[in-house]
């Protein structure tokens, strides 16, 4: 059987499997599915459907859905792309960023103090910075306060 549409190859499985969680050495179930799994998430965040419309194939999109939350929670994913901007083969990176307006209200909420807003001449801001590959594919975004500069968030990131 063919690899099918937004699926991963054997050559960008072998560079993640052994980041994820489920191996046999792991404490809790093993997750003898972790490729299925990863496929289905990728298929959903590449296409850009509703978790709803996940193809049968990947299993059920309620539990499917609870796992990728879970993995996210648990900075599993954040791992995988530390992993991954960390590769050498990279001859270039680069960053850029975007500047998006908050309401004047969002800094009365009760969040904590992690809400990346700045107060900037303009007002209340967050910034986000992406860091792109040669090829333009985004690795990793991170979000700053508005007045955080480029080369502030791209040092040691």
């Amino acid at each position: 059987m063919g690899l099918k549409r937004y699926e991963l190859d054997e050559t960008q499985w072998l560079r993640i499997a052994l980041l994820l969680p489920g191996k046999a050495r792991d404490p809790g179930r093993t997750g003898s599915d972790n490729r299925l799994f990863v496929n289905g998430c990728s298929w959903v965040l590449r296409s850009g459907v509703h978790w709803r419309d996940l193809p049968e194939r990947y299993g059920k999109w309620k539990t499917v859905h609870r796992r990728f939350s879970r993995w996210c929670h648990a900075g599993v994913w954040e791992r995988v792309f530390a992993t991954l901007t960390a590769d050498r083969d990279n001859q270039y990176l680069t960053l850029d960023s975007t500047i998006v307006r908050a309401h004047q209200q969002a800094a009365t909420g009760g969040g904590g103090k992690d809400q990346a807003l700045g107060r900037p001449r303009g007002g209340l801001t967050t910034k986000i910075h992406m860091l792109c590959d040669t090829l333009g594919r985004p690795l990793r975004f991170l979000i700053t306060p508005g007045q955080a500069s480029d080369i502030a968030a791209g040092v040691g990131r």
